[in-house]
C-alpha cells in the first residue's frame, strides 16, 4: 500500500497565511516505520502557529509540508524491522522523534535530544488519510479509549509533566492559560489532589470550561486584579505552584508575583519573543523553583495519561467541544483562532 496510491490531506504549500486541502502521495514507509490510517485527530496550538504563520513558523517549516501531531489510528502495514507493533494495532503518536545516538538519548532522556525532530513540524503530520510514523513514537492505545479521546493524550502529556514535576497533592496552584493544554492541567491538578486550583485566562469561554474541570476559581486579568485575587483567596502567601501555559509576557510576570515564597513555577508556555525577568526579585531572593517543560518523557508520561483516561480519574471530554470532518480544516481553524473552543476534533473522509 505504501508504495502506490493518493491520499486527501491539509498541505501547508507556502510561506503564509492558510494551508490547502490537496491530493499527497500514500507515504512509504521505512524498515523502521509503521503505516497508520488516521480515524481522528486534534488540532494543537503548534498547528494553529504554523497555519498562521507566525514567526516561529517561519524559522521552522518548511512547506510544501502536511499538517498536524494528534491523532489515533490502526496500523495498516508495518516495516521489516518492526518488532513492537503488528497490523491492526490502534495507535497514538509521540511527537518527540530522538536521534537514538546523542548523549541526552543514551542517558535516558530522549524527549530532549539534541538532534530531535517533531511530527508535523519537521515532518509530514496526521491532517491526513495516512501517515508513516516510527516505531519508536507508536504508542498502542486501549480500545477502552475513544479515537477523539485517544487523539488528546499527547497535549495531557503535557499538562501532566507541567503540572507533576513535583508533588501537588494538598497544594494550593494557579493554572495561568485555559488554552486546551492548560484546561488539561486543570483536570490533572484537580486529580491528584490540589486544594485550591486556581485559573486565569483572558477568555470567559474557557474559563467555564475550567470550572468543568475542577478549577475552584476562574478569574479574567481583564477585568480582575489576579494577583490580589490569588493573595486573598490564600491568606496572604501566594500559591504553592504555578504553571504558566499561556505564553503571555503580562501572564508570566502575574505568575510569579502569585507564587510563595519557596514554591515552584513550571513554564510550559512558548513565548513569541525573548523574555525579561526580574531574577532577583522574582526568583533568588524568593526562593523560587523554575521549572522548563519540554512536553512528554519517553514514556513514562504516556503510561500515566493513559491510566488517568481508562480508570476515569480525568474525564476530558467537556474539552473536546467540535469535531469537524478533516476537510472543513479551515472552519476548524477559524474556531480555534477565534478561542470559543476547547479542543477541536478533525475525522477524515471513510474514518471508522
Amino acid at each position: 500500500m505504501s508504495s502506490a496510491g493518493t491520499m486527501q490531506a491539509v498541505i501547508k504549500t507556502k510561506p503564509q497565511y492558510g494551508a490547502e486541502w490537496g491530493e499527497a502521495p500514500i507515504p512509504a514507509i521505512g524498515p523502521h516505520d509503521i503505516l497508520v490510517k488516521i480515524i481522528a485527530c486534534s488540532i494543537c496550538g503548534t498547528d494553529v502557529h504554523i497555519y498562521e504563520w507566525n514567526d516561529w513558523a517561519a524559522n521552522r517549516i518548511k512547506p510544501p509540508q502536511i499538517m498536524g501531531h494528534e491523532l489515533a489510528g490502526e496500523v495498516v502495514e508495518v516495516g521489516k524491522e518492526v518488532t513492537s507493533i503488528k497490523v491492526g494495532d490502534y495507535v497514538s503518536a509521540e511527537t518527540h522523534i530522538p536521534c537514538g545516538r546523542c548523549f541526552q538519548c543514551k542517558t535516558g532522556k530522549p524527549e530532549i535530544c539534541r538532534n530531535l525532530k517533531i511530527l508535523g513540524v519537521d515532518t509530514n503530520g496526521s491532517f491526513a488519510d495516512y501517515m508513516r510514523l516510527p516505531e519508536v513514537d507508536a504508542w498502542k492505545n486501549s480500545r477502552s479509549i475513544p479515537p477523539e479521546v485517544a487523539t488528546i493524550q499527547e497535549p495531557l502529556g503535557n499538562a501532566i509533566d507541567t503540572v507533576l514535576s513535583e508533588d501537588i497533592a494538598g497544594k494550593t496552584c494557579a493554572v495561568i492559560g485555559c488554552g486546551p493544554v492548560g484546561l488539561l492541567a486543570v483536570a490533572v491538578a484537580n486529580a491528584c489532589g490540589a486544594t485550591t486550583l486556581i485559573a486565569t485566562d483572558v477568555n470567559e469561554y474557557r474559563l467555564g470550561l475550567a470550572k468543568q474541570m475542577g478549577a475552584t476559581h476562574a478569574f479574567n486579568p481583564k477585568n480582575t486584579d489576579v494577583v490580589k485575587e490569588v493573595l486573598e483567596l490564600t491568606h496572604g502567601d501566594g500559591v504553592d505552584v504555578m504553571c504558566e501555559m499561556s505564553g503571555s509576557t503580562k501572564a508570566l510576570h502575574q505568575g510569579f508575583a502569585m507564587v510563595t515564597p519557596g514554591g515552584r513555577a513550571s513554564l510550559l508556555g512558548l513565548y513569541s519573543e525573548p523574555q525579561t525577568l526580574d531574577l532577583n526579585n522574582e526568583v533568588i531572593m524568593r526562593g523560587i523553583r523554575v521549572l522548563g517543560i519540554t512536553g512528554r518523557t519517553m514514556f513514562g508520561t504516556w503510561y500515566k495519561a493513559a491510566r488517568f483516561l481508562e480508570s476515569g480519574k480525568i474525564d476530558p471530554t467537556p474539552i473536546i467541544t467540535h469535531k469537524f470532518p478533516l476537510k472543513d480544516y479551515v472552519r476548524a481553524m477559524d474556531l480555534m483562532i477565534s478561542g470559543n473552543s476547547g479542543k477541536v476534533i478533525l475525522v477524515p473522509d471513510g474514518a471508522k
